[in-house]
């Protein structure tokens, strides 16, 4: 296959995949065992300083807020980042200077609440060094090339565009047409947290609605840490069978974490937390908000379900609740963006 441009990116979580097959093989066990435990084991034991990771969920969908916290509160540092479409979960990890490295699709802004003044401002200073961009389907079929055990895919995403000279995709000479097409290098980030809604003590997961690419990124990923709203029962899962989007075996940690997207949005449960995003995004202008926002909401609670108190308890969570379902108006104060 002639080559025709290889993009400047740095290729970051690549690893042949027969490498990748013996790995998964040797580490991933495949029977029915217990993966319950508590959060502080789960990063311990399966998150290292310098790792290349990724996150699941979309925007400020369905992230594990619970795995971030407890990484600050271990003080992991020098991470790589896949922020694929990263927005809080991202700006709260270069603000506490966990992440040092970005790989990015889209990054440092939180969508309709305006940019991320801590993430620009990391990146700006030179603290945090984007490696690599992508496009958000270009770092969707990295992890599928992963889950199917290529090297790398073929798409027709990204060409023409600076997007593609900062990646670490390559163009080549398509046998079959002789026209230009993207190969997108296959992606095995070394520990992954998704946030899911049920899932049983063995690993096998079941989320409600969209589920993006976490069905892919959970195959690719080495080391899988799984935060669920609530554990269910095995029997539940094998009644609903279908309804199992991530199998047990791809699962190293199960940590059931009520409201551990908070203060994103868990669809069907709770709505995201405005008032919350809002104080955030206003300490975070500067380094010494950052800091108040850290030790008062993170490293001043040892366990998330203290961190939820903080916040506003049970009565905030109703309230979310409600929002959800829309059973309050939109302006009421909680829902406002402050």
């Amino acid at each position: 296959m002639k080559v025709l441009m290889e993009g400047e990116g740095e290729l970051y979580g690549w690893m042949h995949p027969d490498d990748a097959r013996r790995w998964m093989s040797d580490n991933k066990p495949r029977g029915l065992v217990d993966k319950t435990m508590p959060m502080s084991e789960a990063v311990a034991k399966f998150t290292r300083d310098g790792d290349y990771f990724a996150m699941g969920g979309f925007g400020h969908i369905r992230f594990s807020m619970a795995g971030i916290y407890e990484m600050i509160r271990q003080g992991r540092k020098n991470l790589c980042m896949a922020a694929k479409t990263g927005v809080h979960d991202v700006d709260v990890l270069v603000a506490s200077r966990l992440v040092d490295r970005v790989e990015c699709a889209y990054a440092f802004g939180h969508e309709l609440r305006g940019l991320s003044p801590a993430g620009r401002r990391r990146v700006e200073n030179g603290e945090v060094r984007v490696v690599g961009e992508i496009s958000n389907a270009g770092f969707q079929w990295r992890f599928k090339a992963a889950a199917m055990g290529l090297s790398w895919l073929p798409a027709r995403v990204m060409l023409g565009t600076d997007t593609l000279r900062y990646s670490s995709s390559k163009v080549a000479e398509d046998p079959w047409t002789g026209l230009p097409i993207t190969l997108i290098p296959a992606c095995y980030p070394e520990f992954v947290f998704i946030h899911v809604h049920r899932c049983d003590r063995y690993g096998n997961c079941q989320i409600d609605g969209t589920t993006i690419e976490d069905i892919d990124l959970a195959r690719a990923a080495k080391r899988l840490i799984i935060t669920t709203e609530k554990l269910i029962d095995e029997e539940e899962v094998r009644t609903h069978p279908d309804r199992t989007v991530i199998p047990h075996f791809c699962v190293d940690a199960v940590v059931e974490v009520p409201y551990g997207s908070h203060p994103g949005n868990m669809p069907g449960l709770y709505y995201s937390d405005e008032e919350h995003m809002a104080e955030w995004l206003r300490l975070s202008r500067s380094d010494e908000g950052v800091e108040e926002y850290l030790d008062r909401y993170v490293r001043g609670v040892k366990e998330f379900n203290e961190y939820v108190e903080l916040v506003g308890g049970e009565a905030k969570m109703e309230y979310l609740r409600k929002l959800e379902h829309l059973e309050v108006p939109l302006d009421a104060p909680w829902a406002r963006r402050g």
